[in-house]
């Protein structure tokens, strides 16, 4: 049984900085492209980064691109995305996957198998 845990998840202030983290448990992550996507309240779920199963390969969207970095740790079993430069518009659940895909990392949600269960990001002053 695979499970991703989420967590890092808070309030900051506009122009702040959060860590994420994602544990994978129940398999090692090396097997998986790993994913960022974001859902806002009344809005569909969005595409915020990801990074291949070596980790050369990282792709974000263009409204974190800059700010964002997502790295892994094998030898943790987990996945980070570091927020810096926050703003009111990065409000959010943010939830990782993990994905078998034969591609080299995923923009699409549809080719996750595993996705955790989200942690709250809420940017306020």
């Amino acid at each position: 049984q695979v499970q991703l845990a989420e967590s890092g998840g808070g309030l900051a202030q506009p122009g702040g900085s959060l860590r994420l983290s994602c544990v994978v448990f129940g398999r090692t992550i090396s097997v998986y492209i790993m994913g960022w996507f974001r859902q806002a309240p009344g809005k569909e779920r969005e595409f915020v980064g990801t990074i291949s199963r070596s980790g050369g390969s990282i792709y974000y969207a263009d409204s974190v691109k800059g700010r964002f970095t997502i790295s892994r740790d094998h030898a943790k079993n987990t996945v980070y995305l570091q927020m810096n430069g926050l703003k009111p518009e990065d409000t959010a659940v943010y939830y990782c996957a993990a994905s078998y895909d034969r591609g080299v990392a995923g923009i699409r949600s549809g080719v996750y198998d595993y996705w955790g269960q989200g942690t709250q990001v809420t940017v306020s002053s």
